[in-house]
């Protein structure tokens, strides 16, 4: 059983989570909040994790859960009723990504159904399609169609936003 670095984790593992919580989210500053909130569960529970999984499948399991966890959250309280300094909070500019098309795409996979949202952000992260079937819970194949289906969605999205261009 190999021993893990925290260190070496956090290293290889922060932007790939940091991107997969604005797929969530859409929001720098909330995306790095729930990025750092990963990995402070990451941080604390590493001496218990059993290696039963690829490390990376956990990590995104955990920053999975976080980020529901937030939507969810944010489900209860709209942001409309939010107190003023949390509205401001939300209301900041995407200052992380300077390419248009891509802070489009962060909007356009923030607008998926959840499922197809944390399939589609493990699959922009190189996860192998056996993991992300691990990491939500359903067939390979299953998997394999879905991210074909999305990206068909995703295209769609991309040629009519070009239309309005």
């Amino acid at each position: 059983m190999q021993i893990l670095n925290f260190e070496d984790i956090y290293h290889d593992y922060w932007k790939r989570i940091f991107r997969l919580c604005m797929g969530y989210v859409n929001d720098d500053e909330l995306a790095k909040d729930l990025c750092q909130e990963t990995f402070v569960a990451v941080f604390q529970q590493l001496p218990k994790f059993r290696q039963e999984a690829a490390v990376g499948t956990w990590i995104y399991r955990i920053a999975t859960n976080i980020c529901l966890r937030q939507i969810n959250l944010e489900k209860r309280m709209p942001k409309s009723e939010l107190p003023y300094q949390i509205k401001d909070n939300y209301e900041k500019d995407n200052k992380l990504e300077k390419d248009k098309m891509t802070d489009f795409l962060y909007q356009c996979i923030s607008e998926l159904p959840e499922l197809e949202r944390i399939i589609i952000s493990l699959e922009l992260e190189e996860m192998k399609q056996a993991e992300i079937a691990e990491v939500v819970g359903i067939s390979p194949t299953n998997v394999r169609v879905k991210i074909h289906r999305i990206k068909e969605k995703l295209t769609e999205k991309f040629r009519k936003h070009e239309n309005q261009l």
